[in-house]
């Protein structure tokens, strides 16, 4: 299963009633580390379909949830489980740095 785009309007529906733990990367289409994870979490999106849900959320286009979840630099990933953050990370990393940070927080 690829990532999936989610909204402001859709974030609660996708993100806080899932019955997976969720993986949300706060990206922006002009953001350069943004788009070097971009493929890597693709490929773990569908590695780990079974495990975890990767969706996307462009910070220009949906501001209200990266402010109430105080993003303040991107990318920013946010772990959720039964609704709640467990995790998250700031700045781009490797495949296998992500895949391990997702593997011990989920």
């Amino acid at each position: 299963m690829a990532t999936t785009a989610v909204t402001d309007a859709t974030f609660d529906a996708e993100v806080l009633k899932s019955d997976l733990p969720v993986v949300v990367d706060f990206w922006a289409e002009w953001c350069g580390p943004c788009k070097m994870i971009g493929p890597s979490l693709e490929e773990l999106s569908e590695e780990m379909a079974d495990k975890v849900k990767i969706v996307k959320v462009n910070v220009d286009e949906n501001p209200s949830t990266p402010a109430q979840m105080g993003v303040r630099g991107i990318p920013s990933m946010f772990l959720f489980k039964d609704g709640q953050v467990v995790s998250n990370k700031v700045g781009a990393a490797p495949k296998a740095a992500l895949q391990s940070w997702i593997e011990e927080s989920i």
